[in-house]
């Protein structure tokens, strides 16, 4: 007899034995009771109590010397299940069986299990994972309360499982119930579910300003384009105000529009206006979300605030699993008004006056531009009279020009704070304000941003996924060339005459000369327009110029990338570090980046260091490509023509592998980013 057969019968001849002890203890009790009660002599009682005592034993001999008609010998199931359970899972209308947790080996299965499997041959012996589409190892680490989701077949079921342990061996009692037909349903509801979206022409008004007799024109090329994609989805579209419509359709039709790419911004771009050919753009933000109406509303709201602080052109799909982008190929057009910038330096001087004390802080490895911006806000906060700091990196090379400027204005004697140390400024009351990022694990201390409640946002580069909590205040303007111009545009509207120091002046207007280039690119009428304001308030081109000077290390560092440059689908320039780099080569990057673009026909550049064990990508494009698109298939982001991003944990090679895997999906169409941690 096999090992595992001997232990079974002898738990068997155990539990017979108890079972036997405790009838004949109840006999002897109910003879002496009835021989007390009764006038019939003990010895007749014992005999016919003997009769009794032996018909048991035989009953239980022939009721354990059954075989099943699909297992293993009874022997080794009785111990654990029990004649009476037995009984009851195999004739149960829904599959069962029974396997060893080791080797996951079935030893007994019902007869419904037997008919679902279809399978000719007994299943006993075979392992459950030939069965099912998942090992019953997974399911017991899954450990759902409602089960645990697995097909076997075509069948979808929910598999309750149990363990159980008979001496030192355990077993696992797998009940599978058939929701096949549910999860159908369940699905039609799904795709019957309302989708919610709201569309916004992104810039019709900017270029019909010269166009008037035109608009009614091109509106209607728009409407007809908009009405095509609705009847596609059999969807409503109403224009409830002027440029700006609400379309409402089933979800079944939204995976079409996903495989479609949604090409209505394709055909919305075709439409061409003026003798210089602009092309329209929309933004959609699209709600596919459960939940009521207003739910779904103030979802598709929210996607296309998304949309716009991503600069436009493109569709944010919001449900309940995260949030995709798909589109956003042209470069945004300037489009906000000095209104804007009035109202919101008026609500953050409201924030500001209501607080404690303010914090500000940019992103890490902070530039000129995130510096200044700093300063700008502060200066701002010193307006109001509120006690104020700047979050920083005390050591940072790259800034020690901007700090030596600083040492000579008393107002900032102690405005300066070491990261390392911003949680000690931290109050029950203290307004954050972040300049130059949206992204949090990009702050220069997110520590210092998730101990603080209240926070504001003033930026320039596209948002990238949601916040963690609702800001206060959240002015992101992709359109706007540096976050120094933002700020520089909301001290106009609200700060006095010489209120603005002209060392403050001049390093906001570094941070305008740092992210255009020496105004060379990203420029528009309003980046014009902020360094007018600063040269008026005493900003000095030279002395923002002299930050700018390289020292020879500097210089020696921009050389690490000169040897090594290759050119990757005919118009990206592509080049690499040469050895380990140090906490100030990620510069001398961004500078490689930049001289690429001077070469002929390269339209986009990329410029990677490691540094520790993390790889740094500069990236800059030349207004064809957007590679913060492609950036952002590596966790990264910026602008369409300035973006950046670092990779832990892997080789240089392996970066420039996945730099590459992401230039081609940018180029052969898969725009589609799909968001994670949202998720």
């Amino acid at each position: 007899m096999p090992k595992q057969n001997k232990s079974a019968v002898k738990i068997h001849s155990l539990g017979t034995h108890f079972l036997l002890g405790a009838a004949a203890a109840l006999l002897i009790i109910l003879t002496v009771v009835l021989g007390s009660v009764t006038k019939i002599p003990l010895w007749i009682l014992g005999l016919i109590s003997l009769g009794l005592l032996g018909a048991a034993y035989a009953a239980i001999r022939v009721v354990n010397g059954r075989r099943g008609p699909h297992g293993a010998d009874s022997q080794i199931i009785s111990p654990v299940l029990g004649n009476i359970m037995l009984d009851a899972v195999m004739q149960h209308p829904s599959p069962a069986f029974l396997c060893d947790e080791a080797e996951e080996r079935i030893i007994w299965y019902n007869k419904a299990m037997a008919a679902d499997c279809e399978s000719k041959t007994q299943l006993y012996g075979h392992k459950a994972g030939e069965y099912l589409s998942r090992d019953v190892a997974s399911m017991l680490a899954e450990n759902a309360a409602d089960g645990s989701a697995v097909q076997m077949g075509e069948h979808s079921y929910r598999a309750q499982l149990h363990r159980l342990r008979a001496k030192e061996k355990g077993f696992c009692l797998v009940m599978l119930t058939d929701v096949t037909e549910t999860e159908y349903l369940y699905t039609q509801l799904a795709q019957s579910e309302a989708v919610v979206a709201y569309i916004l022409l992104d810039n019709l008004d900017e270029m019909l300003q010269y166009e008037q007799e035109k608009f009614r024109t091109v509106a209607v090329q728009i409407e007809n384009v908009l009405r095509e994609w609705s009847a596609q989805a059999d969807g409503i579209l109403k224009e409830y105000e002027r440029d700006r419509y609400l379309f409402v359709f089933e979800a079944r039709h939204l995976d079409d529009f996903v495989v479609q790419r949604f090409d209505v911004l394709d055909k919305i771009r075709d439409i061409r206006v003026g003798d210089g050919k602009m092309s329209v753009t929309i933004s959609v933000g699209i709600a596919n979300v459960r939940g009521e109406f207003d739910e779904k509303e103030r979802a598709a709201a929210a996607a296309l605030d998304m949309a716009l602080q991503r600069g436009g052109d493109q569709v944010v799909v919001k449900s309940d699993n995260g949030i995709e982008f798909y589109g956003g190929r042209t470069k945004t057009v300037q489009k906000r008004t000095k209104v804007r910038a009035r109202v919101i330096a008026n609500e953050l001087i409201m924030h500001i006056s209501r607080a404690s004390n303010v914090v500000i802080m940019g992103h890490k490895r902070a530039d000129f531009d995130a510096f200044g911006a700093c300063i700008g806000a502060a200066r701002l906060a010193m307006f109001c009279g509120i006690p104020v700091n700047i979050v920083t990196d005390l050591r940072d090379p790259n800034l020690e020009g901007c700090r030596r400027m600083l040492s000579r204005v008393p107002a900032y004697a102690d405005v300066l704070y070491d990261s390392r140390e911003a949680l000690e400024l931290v109050g029950p009351n203290t307004l954050l304000i972040v300049v130059d990022v949206n992204n949090m694990e990009k702050f220069e201390s997110p520590e210092l941003a998730q101990n603080v409640e209240n926070y504001v946002i003033l930026d320039h580069h596209r948002k990238t996924q949601e916040f963690p909590r609702q800001p206060l205040i959240s002015y992101i303007e992709p359109s706007a060339s540096a976050a120094c111009e933002l700020i520089s545009e909301m001290l106009e509207q609200v700060l006095p005459d010489g209120q603005l120091l002209p060392a403050e002046a001049t390093l906001m207007f570094a941070g305008i000369l740092l992210d255009t280039n020496q105004f060379s690119k990203n420029t528009g009428t309003r980046t014009f327009s902020a360094a007018l304001y600063l040269r008026d308030r005493g900003a000095s081109p030279i002395e923002a110029q002299n930050l700018f000077k390289t020292d020879l290390d500097d210089f020696m560092r921009e050389a690490k990338f000169r040897s090594n440059v290759v050119i990757y689908r005919d118009v990206t320039a592509i080049t690499l570090g040469e050895g380990e780099g140090d906490a100030g080569d990620y510069i001398g990057a961004a500078k490689a980046a930049n001289k690429l673009l001077t070469v002929e026909g390269v339209q986009a550049a990329f410029a990677l260091i490691r540094i520790g064990d993390t790889v740094h990508i500069s990236a800059r494009s030349a207004d064809k490509v957007n590679v913060q698109l492609i950036l952002e298939q590596m966790n990264g982001g910026g602008h369409f023509d300035s973006a950046g991003a670092q990779v832990k944990g892997i080789t240089m090679q392996e970066a420039l592998v996945q730099l590459k895997a992401a230039i081609d999906n940018y180029f052969d169409g898969g725009d589609k980013k799909n968001a994670a941690s949202d998720k």
